[in-house]
């Protein structure tokens, strides 16, 4: 049996506090790769938007997901290992940034709401209120096996989180300089 080549850009999913930006900045620092948080390319309106509040429609969403698939082109395009995240809660999210594309793979951070309402209740200075966290799990349209997802609990300790996704993506870490 052939082994899949290991990723060059990885998708971190799932509902918001789940963390993802933990993650990906611990990932980035294990890898050496770059990591972009998914809120850096939501567009000022839908900040403003959710940070009254109200969630985010299709509409809204679409030139945000667009905005991640250019960046995740990108990467592929210059053969540059890169991590990005993205809530991605609908099957149709991912398909629009991860789709068919070689070399990326979805890493899914999946826990309990109450884990996940404890985490936004002591979230500070953040636009996504805790308030919208019931809308997420209600829109979160689990990954199955046809998009290979690594499923990782968020119930882990931040290090055993990042040491599930190493272990299962199969990239080479980066050797110490001597």
């Amino acid at each position: 049996m052939m082994r899949a080549a290991p990723p060059l850009v990885v998708v971190l999913m799932g509902v918001s506090g789940c963390g993802k930006t933990t993650t990906g900045t611990r990932l980035s620092k294990k890898l050496g790769w770059p990591f972009r948080d998914a809120d850096s390319f939501h567009p000022a309106a839908n900040i403003e938007k959710m940070s009254r509040g109200i969630p985010l429609d299709d509409d809204d969403r679409w030139p945000w997901l667009d905005a991640i698939a250019v960046w995740i082109d990108e990467r592929l395009a210059q053969g540059e290992p890169g991590i990005v995240s993205c809530s991605a809660l609908k099957r149709a999210y991912r398909r629009r940034i991860v789709g068919n594309r070689r070399g990326v793979r979805l890493v899914y951070l999946r826990g309990p709401m109450e884990l996940i309402g404890r985490r936004l209740q002591g979230r500070r200075n953040h636009f996504m209120p805790a308030a919208l966290l019931q809308s997420q799990y209600e829109a979160l349209e689990e990954p199955g096996p046809r998009e290979r997802p690594i499923i990782v609990s968020v119930a882990l300790t931040p290090q055993r989180v990042l040491a599930a996704i190493v272990g299962q993506l199969g990239v080479r870490l980066p050797q110490p300089e001597a």
